[in-house]
């Protein structure tokens, strides 16, 4: 899925607390309604990035799963 406005963080290999911390250090310069696609490793990550979206308002927009990598895809409130 590409979209307009779209910043791709890809965290790959790092483990938990560094995909969440550099998903938010990534998503608070983008302006409201852009979007964050966060690519992951860490199988923690899934719980984190959901738990983040729900505290800080960002929507998840989509989940994905594979070949070992998880992809976010976050709109900035």
């Amino acid at each position: 899925m590409t979209i307009e406005n779209t910043t791709t963080l890809d965290t790959s290999g790092l483990n938990c607390p560094l995909p969440i911390l550099k998903t938010k250090k990534a998503i608070n310069i983008l302006a409201a309604g852009d979007m964050l696609q966060v690519i992951a490793t860490d199988p923690g990550s899934v719980k984190d990035i959901s738990s983040f979206c729900q505290q800080t308002g960002h929507e998840l927009v989509e989940t994905s799963e594979s070949g070992g990598k998880f992809n976010f895809l976050i709109r900035k409130h």
